[in-house]
């Protein structure tokens, strides 16, 4: 199941992740690195903020969950919906992002959701490492390797990025994804 938090008061956040703990259940936090240094750094950070998450219960994207879907497009999609195919989505910002969208689409959403209507997970494994990463962490079958087989590399030596729990969960997981942002007011998506 997943749940959407973006920008919601920390407190209800850490209620909804007590709860999951008290029934038992795993869940995953997922959120964009950000301006973070590195991975255990913003797992940090997300700690602090949270604090009743564990580092292993956390999942950081690099650099921005719109990275993955930028991936996912196969050329021919890339092309039919408008826009120029890429061969990494690595360093892809909301930024990045927002000038990929081409103007027959009225929105953000209407082009995220046409995007996810042509997803291609070997493709988003193939252009992006944090997804590859993503997908092996939690046995996923990706379908491919990603363009550099180098491991991350934004964890600049503070420990083993994207750590995991071993566990599958491809089941009924929660998977909460967090866009913190302090300047600015987000809802979801």
């Amino acid at each position: 199941r997943l749940i959407k938090f973006a920008c919601m008061r920390s407190n209800r956040v850490c209620r909804f992740i007590r709860s999951i703990h008290r029934a038992g259940d795993e869940l995953l936090l997922v959120a964009d690195i950000d301006k973070a240094p590195g991975v255990t750094a913003k797992k940090r950070i997300l700690m602090e903020r949270f604090g009743v998450v564990q580092p292993s219960e956390i999942m950081v994207i690099i650099q921005e969950i719109e990275s993955w879907y930028l991936a996912g497009l196969e050329t021919q999609d890339a092309y039919r919906l408008g826009t120029h195919p890429v061969l990494s989505t690595d360093q892809v910002t909301k930024e990045i992002f927002n000038t990929t969208i081409p103007p027959q689409y009225t929105s953000r959403i209407a082009y995220m959701l046409e995007i996810l209507s042509r997803f291609s997970i070997p493709s988003a494994c193939r252009k992006n490492r944090s997804f590859h990463h993503f997908m092996d962490r939690y046995y996923l079958d990706c379908g491919g390797t990603p363009e550099s087989s180098a491991p991350e590399s934004r964890d600049r030596g503070e420990g083993v990025p994207g750590e995991g729990t071993g566990k599958d969960s491809s089941g009924d997981t929660p998977v909460i994804e967090v866009q913190i942002d302090p300047g600015e007011e987000h809802g979801p998506l």
